[in-house]
């Protein structure tokens, strides 16, 4: 083999490497921008369209509710609006999450990923117990509930 041929092969093979290195480093940054994507998508919530009146946001997920105790005035107004913040692939549930309080005979039933709201006007001071019945194990399952306290205004 003459020297000419070693060269051209030594050329060829650095061009390789070349061409290796910067496909490697292209396949790396998009793995690293794909994983950084869903790690904030999972840990930001969407942002809520502004309601008017007294909205309580209420968000849920597998973990329970965001808002263990809520304060409302008898005779008020109050909107509770309920974002689920699991998406379909659950399959406790399909990520839906309800907030229902049986004695004032409201139920919300968020889809995944998404919000629904309930407005309603207490009319008896007391405290209630609001849960989710559709995944979690229910009522149950001390983080899928918490207490509606309604005060005298």
């Amino acid at each position: 083999m003459s020297n000419k041929d070693r060269q051209a092969r030594k050329v060829t093979r650095e061009r390789a490497n070349k061409i290796r290195a910067i496909a490697f480093a292209v396949i790396g940054l998009g793995v690293l921008g794909l994983a950084g994507y869903f790690l904030v998508t999972a840990f930001t919530r969407p942002a809520l369209e502004p309601m008017a009146g007294n909205v309580i946001d209420v968000a849920a997920d597998m973990g329970g509710f965001d808002m263990k105790l809520i304060r409302v005035k008898v005779g008020q107004p109050v909107t509770v609006r309920l974002t689920s913040l699991d998406n379909s692939h659950h399959t406790d549930g399909g990520g839906k999450h309800q907030w229902a309080v049986d004695e004032l005979e409201v139920s919300i039933v968020a889809p995944p990923e998404g919000s629904n709201y309930a407005t309603f006007t207490p009319t008896k001071a007391g405290t209630y117990i609001y849960y989710c019945d559709i995944c979690c194990g229910g009522r149950a399952n001390p983080t899928m509930q918490g207490a509606l306290i309604v005060e005298e205004g």
